[in-house]
């Protein structure tokens, strides 16, 4: 890149502004061209450029030969006029009996030369004297010029001392709509308010976010940048760099060096150039004449990139989309511009030198007509010398013709009713006097259009985008690749079509001009601390968000039925999913459940059918068949908490488990005091003998166990369990579960359970050595050891979990409690009835009751 840099410094330096173009006996200092007229139009037009020269003072400046150079395709805006002149005096109903003329002077791109060619104007007869003019410049009616800003500012500073109409063909300017300071100017060229809008729809059509902006440095220049960054601001498009170009000559030289250089280093691929012939006049120089900068360019219709000077390729600039105002051909213009020879105007002293310098003719004066005039014709020209469409400065230019005839029609036909026209045959008539009728003037042109002066009929511009492409023979071409109408209704006021467009070396279709790579589906952008906001990183989206979009500020939430995808740029459904029977976890449950079950009913045979047995009947049948029922149910309870849920079975699920559970607790309590009562009862006058009976512990537990339904009741009938979904617990899934309803009616029956179990363990405990022949309290007590345990790890477990994990620690904690309530209690016993059967036996109950009576102490006794 630094060689490329140097490289193109090399080769960029001029030696001069211009190219010396030799031509004898042109007038260099003001040349002027005059068709005689009853009345008279002067022009002033950007023709050729001229070397800044030092004057000493010695020489005589009006024979002084400066080098210069032609701006060709600027002489179709003096070919506008002529025709336009020539149509008015060919019409028999516009200025009837009355002819135009008029005065062309070239302006230049220098304050000093330019006023010296209005003062010229003003006195006649190429003196600059001010407050002096010749006879025949009386009929001098309105000036027409103005192609830049720049140019429209000066015409009026000066002619507004002589309230000159001046009717400015150039871009529009808000400033010179100013009726205080430029009261005799108007302006043709509709208002580009929304030029900046065109603009940044181009831009969000093709997705660029990081453009630099070319101005020239004046007051357009910074209402244009300031336009621009507020709307790509509200677009979230960033500029890159500014640019500002010095309008003064005086500086092209200084800055033409770095200038292009610092375009061709910037990161931004895609540069916009907004600014008049004038203003940008540096970039004809600095356009590199071998390399190609890897641009694309977007340019305002008031420069004509196609325009530069001899010997600069123009290659850097192909593939640059145009905004061109949307004007209309003139009706017969083309066929006009076919027939225009030096031969047919022989007087017109810049047709001769424009001849010369577009078609290199010789220099003698008599072998041009000889060498060029024969077979030459303006449309063999290429397009960077001469375009045989019309421009929409020219159809302006062409306008503004019309509109002075019309108000001097007007004006005409007025003083003829009144019979005060002519005056020694001299048309008395001033150029003051047509301000009046200049703006209150409005006509249709020849091409349909309606043309108006006033400011507030002035539309607002619309636009044909325009591409500039090469053809095989290398040929530039301009074609219309769409169009913007700011008045258009929404969604239709821009088009582009893209098989159209014409690039050089980049495709505009997949160009990205971004400061940083688009955020792909998944991730969102984070701004870089102190970069504009085109500038970012990229970082993917949080659990459980995602992006769908490129370049996404922020990552969005799924909706709670689906869930992100693996890269997160989607949400998927998610699958319903409960604790299901054919799953392993299920399926394991639900055997260990049955397989429970069916050992507690055998356990339950077994007892019924040894009923009379001492080791049944010891510890009151009655109890151990409540309690062998109420743990079947406890087992068969636990598949309620698998499969699919639904309402009816998540009403049932808390309330069955926490009843048959007490009745289980309540039956063991129940076994636990009789044992202590039965053996205090034993002791000569006690008073227990009434407690021990079968009525009073069935009492105990209908007792325990109706205080917990009631409790369910509670809570059946104030918030009762519903089937709900837990959308969190597993990605992917949404878990049908039974949520609790209150969880404070929950926890107060697992707490009321829990109390029963903590009595039946205590009093289990104490009478653990009671000398009882089939003393339970023992195996009750590791009973209920187990079971205070299960449930203890049972709650923080619970608490943890989520989904279908708090579904099987629950399933869990019932069998595991249930199962060692089963085996602690009932299992010794089935092995001494199954295996022990001589131990079941009266002789080996009254053996033990000896054994008893004589190592029993009363210390041994609870509560002695």
């Amino acid at each position: 890149m630094f060689l490329l840099l140097v490289l193109f410094l090399l080769l960029n330096i001029p030696s001069s502004l211009v190219r010396k173009e030799k031509f004898p006996c042109f007038e260099q200092i003001s040349p002027r061209v005059h068709r005689d007229g009853d009345l008279l139009i002067g022009g002033f037009f950007p023709l050729y450029l001229m070397a800044v020269k030092s004057f000493t003072g010695a020489e005589n400046i009006y024979k002084a030969c400066n080098p210069h150079q032609w701006l060709h395709k600027n002489y179709q805006q003096v070919l506008a006029l002529m025709f336009a002149v020539e149509e008015i005096n060919r019409d028999p109903w516009l200025l009837p009996n009355t002819t135009l003329g008029f005065h062309i002077y070239n302006t230049y791109h220098s304050d000093v030369r330019t006023l010296e060619s209005f003062l010229m104007w003003l006195s006649g007869q190429g003196q600059t004297i001010p407050n002096y003019s010749c006879k025949r410049q009386d009929k001098s009616m309105a000036v027409i010029g103005g192609a830049t800003s720049a140019l429209s500012i000066q015409m009026g500073t000066l002619l507004e001392l002589y309230r000159f109409p001046q009717i400015s063909y150039g871009p529009f300017d808000p400033a010179l709509s100013d009726r205080v300071q430029f009261p005799s100017l108007y302006q043709m060229a509709p208002q580009d308010s929304s030029l900046h809008l065109g603009i940044v729809q181009l831009l969000i059509h093709f997705g660029w976010t990081w453009v630099g902006l070319v101005v020239p440095d004046d007051m357009r220049g910074e209402k244009f940048l300031w336009d621009m960054g507020e709307e790509m601001r509200r677009n979230k498009a960033c500029v890159a760099f500014t640019e500002k170009i010095p309008v003064s000559e005086r500086c092209h030289a200084q800055s033409q060096v770095d200038f292009m250089p610092r375009i061709m280093t910037s990161s931004a691929k895609v540069i916009i150039i907004h600014g008049d012939t004038g203003s940008l006049m540096i970039l004809r120089y600095s356009q590199p004449p071998v390399f190609t900068i890897w641009k694309v360019w977007i340019i305002t219709s008031h420069w004509d990139v196609t325009m530069r000077p001899h010997n600069h390729d123009g290659d850097a600039f192909h593939g640059a989309l145009i905004f061109s105002h949307q004007t209309r051909e003139i009706p017969g213009f083309k066929a006009f511009l076919r027939t225009v020879t030096p031969a047919k105007y022989p007087g017109d002293i810049f047709l001769k030198s424009f001849w010369v310098s577009a078609f290199e003719c010789p220099d003698e004066p008599t072998k041009l007509e000889q060498d060029c005039s024969a077979n030459a014709s303006l449309e063999m020209l290429p397009l960077h010398y001469f375009d045989m469409t019309t421009s929409s400065i020219s159809y302006f230019l062409y306008n503004a013709v019309y509109a002075v005839a019309w108000a001097l029609h007007g004006i005409l036909q007025s003083r003829l009713e009144m019979g005060t026209v002519r005056e020694e045959g001299c048309l008395v008539l001033q150029p003051w006097q047509l301000h009046s009728s200049l703006r209150n003037i409005h006509f249709n042109n020849t091409a349909g259009d309606l043309v108006a002066l006033d400011e507030d009929k002035i539309p607002v511009a619309k636009y044909d985008i325009m591409s500039l492409g090469v053809l095989s023979n290398y040929d530039e071409v301009l074609v219309k690749v769409g169009q913007f109408v700011p008045q258009a209704p929404f969604g239709q006021g821009f088009t582009i079509c893209e098989k159209e467009l014409h690039h050089n070396w980049l495709d505009l279709k997949t160009l990205q001009a971004v400061c940083t790579d688009h955020c792909s589906s998944g991730f969102r952008k984070i701004s870089r601390e102190g970069e504009p906001v085109c500038c970012f990183d990229c970082v993917q989206c949080p659990e459980g968000e995602i992006s769908n979009q490129k370049n996404m500020d922020n990552c969005v939430k799924c909706p709670e039925d689906q869930y992100p995808s693996r890269e997160k740029d989607q949400c998927l459904p998610k699958v319903v999913t409960f604790l299901n029977v054919q799953e392993p976890l299920g399926w394991t449950l639900t055997c260990m459940a049955l397989s429970f079950s069916l050992l507690t009913v055998l356990i339950l045979i077994v007892f019924v059918k040894h009923q009379d047995t001492p080791i049944v009947k010891a510890n009151n049948r009655v109890l151990s068949y409540t309690l062998l029922i109420s743990l079947i149910f406890c087992f068969l309870c636990s598949l309620l908490f698998i499969g699919r849920p639904t309402t009816a079975t998540c009403l049932l699920q808390q309330t069955i488990f926490a009843v048959v559970f007490t009745v289980a607790v309540s039956s063991i309590l129940a076994k636990t005091i009789m044992v202590v009562l039965a053996f205090k009862a034993t002791r000569p006058g006690s008073r227990m003998r009434m407690w021990v009976q079968p009525k009073v512990s069935s009492s105990l537990v209908l007792l325990c166990s109706g205080i917990q339904v009631i409790l369910c009741g509670i809570w059946l009938g104030t918030s009762p369990p519903f089937l709900g979904t837990d959308t969190q617990s597993e990605p992917g899934h949404i878990i049908l579960e039974c949520k609790e309803g209150s969880a404070t009616a929950f926890y107060c029956v697992l707490s009321y359970m829990g109390i029963l179990a903590l009595g039946s363990f205590m009093v289990a405990f104490l009478a653990r050595n009671l000398p009882d022949t089939f003393n339970e309290a023992k195996f009750i007590t590791f009973s209920m050891l187990i079971f205070c345990s299960v449930w203890i790890s049972f709650l923080p477990t619970y608490q943890s979990s989520k989904g279908k994990a708090m579904v099987a620690v629950e399933v869990f904690a019932i069998l595991a409690s249930s199962a060692g309530l089963l085996g602690c209690i009932f299992i010794p016993k089935c092995f001494v009835i199954l295996l022990r059967p001589e131990r079941n036996t009266l002789e080996r109950l009254r053996n033990k009751a000896v054994s008893r009576d004589r190592n029993f102490a009363p210390k041994d006794l609870p509560g002695a």
